[in-house]
């Protein structure tokens, strides 16, 4: 698997995403059962609310091979603030359509 990960903006100051890592290279939260090897092709944020960047960022993350896109728990979640993203539903529908079905979309990580 080759991985993008799409975060909060807004969590950045209080997540530098270490709980996103050991999740990927222990294969556990949303890669439990990921068999083959996970490489992480880029980590960013949405672009601030209410994410209209996510697409832009997750088609660069494609071009630079990422086959899978995972939402931070930041925007489905809320964690670790506790506030989950109110455009989190539209952003992923957005991603989603944009990329189209030959890159799968991972909806938190942890």
């Amino acid at each position: 698997m080759k991985l993008g990960i799409i975060r909060c903006m807004q969590t950045e100051d209080y997540c530098p995403g270490t709980t996103d890592f050991k999740m990927i290279q222990n294969h556990q939260g949303a890669f439990e059962g990921v068999e083959e090897p996970i490489e992480l092709v880029g980590f960013a944020n949405c672009g601030g609310c209410p994410g209209k960047r996510a697409l832009l960022r997750a088609k660069e993350m494609v071009r630079r091979g990422a086959d899978t896109i995972a939402f931070a728990s930041c925007i489905q979640k809320g964690t670790p603030i506790g506030y989950p993203c109110p455009f989190a539903k539209k952003m992923r529908d957005v991603v989603e359509k944009g990329l189209g079905p030959d890159v799968k979309i991972i909806d938190y990580t942890h």
